[in-house]
């Protein structure tokens, strides 16, 4: 099967006095998840951006799938204040898989009609998954995405969104040892 992902000897820091990660390699393919774990500023969430190529390695290389949907740690950050979250969601996927998506994540349908500030943070969250799910990317980037959930529901989405593993590949970043170790097929330690 065909990587959606492949990293190759990436090197990357914010000054030269400080390298965040060297030569670090990874692949990943449709039906994996892999996880990358690390401490708060460790670098986790700047191998999202140089994977989304908002920001350039000083070494190595990155191919990937041109279907990228993301999750972002901060749902508040990730959808405009001032349009519906149906607006924004129906702007860049079909919702042809909505109402499935809505009962998967416990969602009732009446919170996309509303601005995202009327949603709590763990309602928007669960929100920025569905958008990401509908939009059916190859590779799914995941930055905390359960964070802002409780224990329960973090459950529910982790397990809903492993049972689409065969559809896309995932990679996860998160600071919870024990989530990264129980949902991914590979653990990295950044």
């Amino acid at each position: 099967m065909q990587n959606v992902l492949e990293i190759q000897d990436l090197t990357f820091g914010y000054s030269k006095e400080k390298i965040l990660f060297e030569n670090l390699s990874l692949s990943l393919k449709k039906g994996e998840l892999k996880a990358i774990v690390g401490e708060s500023g460790a670098g986790k969430s700047t191998i999202f951006e140089l994977v989304l190529q908002n920001i350039k390695p000083h070494k190595g290389s990155i191919v990937v799938t041109k279907n990228i949907s993301e999750v972002f740690q901060d749902p508040y950050s990730s959808f405009h204040p001032s349009y519906t979250l149906l607006n924004q969601i129906s702007d860049v996927a079909p919702l042809d898989e909505l109402q499935k998506y809505l009962k998967n994540l416990n969602l009732d349908e009446k919170l996309l009609h509303k601005l995202p500030h009327e949603l709590s943070g763990g309602q928007l969250q669960r929100a920025s998954i569905l958008r990401a799910m509908l939009m059916k990317p190859d590779l799914l980037l995941l930055d905390e995405p359960t964070s802002a959930l409780d224990n329960v529901i973090q459950l529910d989405v982790m397990e809903m969104l492993m049972g689409h593993l065969e559809e896309m590949g995932m990679l996860l970043i998160t600071h919870d040892m024990d989530l990264a170790k129980w949902c991914a097929d590979e653990v990295i330690a950044i």
